[in-house]
């Protein structure tokens, strides 16, 4: 993932489920032996209601994420794109992506700058892309339904 920091925006790995594990049991008997474990400090809950996420999900989480090795995300720094700036004297600024410049490392974006529409061009570095989230970035989720996670942090 890119996050914004005081250097610039870096590359990080994350984990996809930070905090969380997935528990295989029969609820009606195991909640309570699952609840107080050490180092768990509660189940994802909706109400009085605990989700249940399919085996099926669970396997194609599986085979989506065998290697040991950090998975690589879609750049989303594309035309039409929402980003924020992240360095720089526009720190904070909201643009639309209208062009991508590979060969400069350059992004041409839309900023409502002083009331008006501003043409600006900054370093892709400098840009961080808004709305993203895991689904988005690998199509491979995308494609999985959106289901509840049944999960302990």
């Amino acid at each position: 993932m890119e996050r914004a920091t005081a250097r610039g925006v870096m590359r990080v790995v994350e984990p996809l489920f930070p905090c969380y594990i997935f528990v295989r049991c029969r609820l009606e008997e195991g909640i309570d032996e699952i609840r107080y474990v050490t180092g768990i400090s509660s189940l994802v809950h909706f109400g009085h209601r605990i989700p249940v996420v399919p085996d099926l999900v669970i396997e194609e989480l599986r085979q989506c994420f065998e290697s040991e090795e950090p998975m690589a995300v879609e750049d989303r720094l594309v035309p039409g794109a929402e980003v924020t700036v992240a360095d720089g004297a526009l720190l904070g600024s909201r643009g639309i992506v209208v062009r991508v410049l590979p060969a400069k490392q350059r992004v041409q974006i839309l900023l409502d700058f002083l009331g008006r529409t501003t043409l600006t061009e900054l370093d892709r570095k400098s840009l961080t892309v808004e709305n993203r989230c895991m689904a988005d970035l690998m199509p491979a989720l995308a494609t999985l339904p959106r289901l509840s996670v049944a999960a302990a942090v």
